[in-house]
């Protein structure tokens, strides 16, 4: 009954537009299109989609040169200019209704990550950033895909120990240095992620000097597995293996 007068005063729209659809947190047909969900062929490393089958196990280019610290990574989609606003409108406007669609695209992009882990692990905010952000939209991921999965959800395994200036507008070389150092293991957490299978959670792979910090403090500490799943990934196409 609540939910129907709520439907009457708020309507169901699309995630990505303001078209009409059957119930909150889905996308209208049209706005399907527009979301391009990453599957195989993907490097075996890093997740970067190829335009054909190179072999099981091949690599892309940036990783055969340096391997990333993380074991694998996959994303849900390709962050485009469309689906560029799904991430903001969840990260910088809160709008939490597309959470569940969400863990379940994130689901099926690491489902063979997930039969395997034992703890998902959100990236961590620093305590500055989250009072002005007042949420971690990592964490929200997370517990978004504990739920559908079943693999628990542990936000106080890792912390963030110094602030980090925006990653946004630096290279890759630029962003590994904001980064460095600035992850670690909560002492309390460490006996507990000793020889344990982990998938780090974020909402987006640009380069992935955030996720390899993070890999970086996990394994030092113990890990004997880490992962990376994040719901949307940057591509370029100078990343292509040639």
């Amino acid at each position: 009954m609540m939910r129907g007068v709520a439907d009457l005063i708020w309507p169901p729209v699309s995630l990505l537009s303001y078209e009409p659809v059957s119930a909150h947190g889905q996308l209208s047909p049209a706005d399907w299109s527009k979301i391009v969900f990453l599957d195989d062929p993907q490097c075996a490393a890093c997740g970067f989609p190829f335009d054909w089958p190179p072999g099981e196990g091949a690599v892309c280019g940036p990783c055969a040169a340096r391997a990333p610290a993380f074991d694998t990574a996959r994303s849900a989609f390709v962050y485009t200019p469309e689906s560029r606003r799904l991430v903001l409108s969840l990260k910088h406007g809160g709008r939490v209704d597309g959470l569940a669609a969400f863990g379940g695209w994130m689901r099926r992009a690491g489902r063979d990550m997930l039969a395997e882990a034992d703890y998902l692990v959100p990236v961590p905010l620093h305590p500055r950033r989250l009072r002005q952000r007042r949420f971690n939209q990592s964490l929200l991921l997370a517990q978004s895909l504990a739920k559908l999965s079943g693999v628990a959800c542990d936000p106080h395994i890792l912390m963030r120990r110094r602030p980090t200036p925006s990653q946004g507008g630096q290279s890759a070389k630029g962003r590994r240095r904001n980064v460095a150092g600035a992850f670690a293991v909560r002492d309390a957490a460490k006996p507990r992620i000793k020889g344990a299978k982990l998938i780090l959670i974020d909402d987006v792979y640009t380069t992935g000097a955030t996720l390899e910090a993070c890999a970086r403090a996990l394994k030092r500490a113990g890990a004997a597995r880490v992962d990376a799943l994040t719901l949307a990934r940057v591509v370029r196409t100078s990343d292509v293996l040639t």
